[in-house]
């Protein structure tokens, strides 16, 4: 297990969401303060606000992908077209492990048959943001 993974587990199980746990541990590599992305992040958790739509670990992921990837220019973004594709290859290798991005999908919710367990989503979604620093 990564020292990423042991941060984003113990975030988790201090009752942070799992699109928190994946993106806090990476902030200051990213030259984020913790406390505005966990803000930031705060709404995404269980699926978008409980909803169980787009996975958190996911969606934590793509955040990171933003603040790598993005260009930051206000006036007129040239990094849009790099950010999405990056952001589709997240999404393309995490639906690949866990068989959908969708919480509910992954957490079996009508079927009673989970894909994944949140922990399984969280590491994946670590390795996956561990991985775009090495690109």
């Amino acid at each position: 297990m990564t020292e990423y993974e042991k941060q984003a587990f113990a975030l988790h199980d201090k009752g942070h969401n799992c699109a928190q746990s994946v993106a806090l541990p990476f902030c200051e590599k990213f030259g984020v303060d913790t406390q505005t992305a966990m803000r930031a992040l705060e709404g995404f958790g269980a699926g978008m606000g409980g909803r169980e739509q787009t996975c958190g670990a996911l969606s934590g992921a793509v955040f990171m992908a933003g603040l790598k990837y993005s260009d930051g220019n206000v006036q007129a973004p040239a990094s849009k077209k790099q950010t999405y594709a990056v952001s589709q290859a997240l999404c393309e290798a995490f639906v690949k492990e866990c068989g959908s991005a969708q919480c509910a999908t992954i957490k079996g919710t009508a079927t009673g048959k989970p894909l994944k367990s949140c922990a399984e989503c969280i590491a994946l979604g670590v390795r996956l943001v561990a991985d775009m620093l090495k690109a």
